[in-house]
């Protein structure tokens, strides 16, 4: 099988069984979905849900995060991993983000890794997410799922995994591809026991056929 024909087959796959995939933070403009994202570092989306409507409801707009004070924010947080950093990150984000853009969330990737809290990864969710740009976040799931797939091919890093993605993905897929590979990561094709029984990718997966399948 070419990669060509791999791809095209979990792409049609995730389209009849996940069409309407999207993000599982709960937000309702791009100042809270960037938030929520800064936050998401290493912590879970339940998480991270828990905690965003105290900070919304005290902070409900990036000018007035930009007000905040560590003191004030950092309570609010404390539950999610690696607290003070992102508090430092929140508080510095929104005040650069008033100062430099306006009070506008940059909608590129490039003006978006200047804010404090925010790389590739992080930048590349806020624009596919609010503006469907064809930018491909890797994260954890993301990096797992397509080389255990074989999507990828020797990626080692989330640039690398990013490049060959977006190689083979068409730009109007990229946005949902996105969700696809997370929530497949999340889900089924989890860390240490992939749930390979209920997976319908399992022609085409070189993780299956070779590891489990050759058992």
């Amino acid at each position: 099988m070419t990669k060509k024909e791999r791809f095209a087959f979990v792409l049609s796959y995730f389209e009849e069984h996940a069409p309407n995939a999207e993000t599982e933070l709960i937000y309702d403009n791009p100042y809270q979905l960037l938030v929520a994202v800064i936050l998401s570092a290493q912590c879970t989306d339940k998480r991270v849900n828990m905690t965003t409507p105290a900070i919304f409801k005290n902070y409900p707009d990036v000018e007035a995060l930009s007000t905040a004070t560590f003191e004030d924010l950092f309570p609010l947080i404390r539950s999610i991993s690696y607290p003070n950093n992102k508090t430092k990150h929140l508080i510095g984000m929104a005040r650069m983000v008033v100062e430099n853009f306006h009070g506008e969330i940059p909608s590129t990737v490039e003006e978006l890794i200047t804010l404090p809290g925010v790389g590739r990864k992080t930048a590349n969710v806020i624009t596919s997410v609010v503006h469907h740009q064809p930018n491909m976040a890797v994260d954890t799931h993301v990096f797992r799922v397509s080389a255990r797939i074989g999507l990828t091919t020797n990626a080692t890093t989330p640039l690398q995994t990013e490049k060959q993605l977006l190689k083979y993905i068409p730009e109007e897929k990229v946005h949902i591809a996105h969700h696809w590979l997370i929530l497949h990561g999340r889900y089924i094709c989890v860390a240490r026991t992939p749930k390979c029984g209920e997976c319908g990718l399992r022609p085409v997966c070189k993780y299956y056929h070779s590891l489990v399948k050759g058992n």
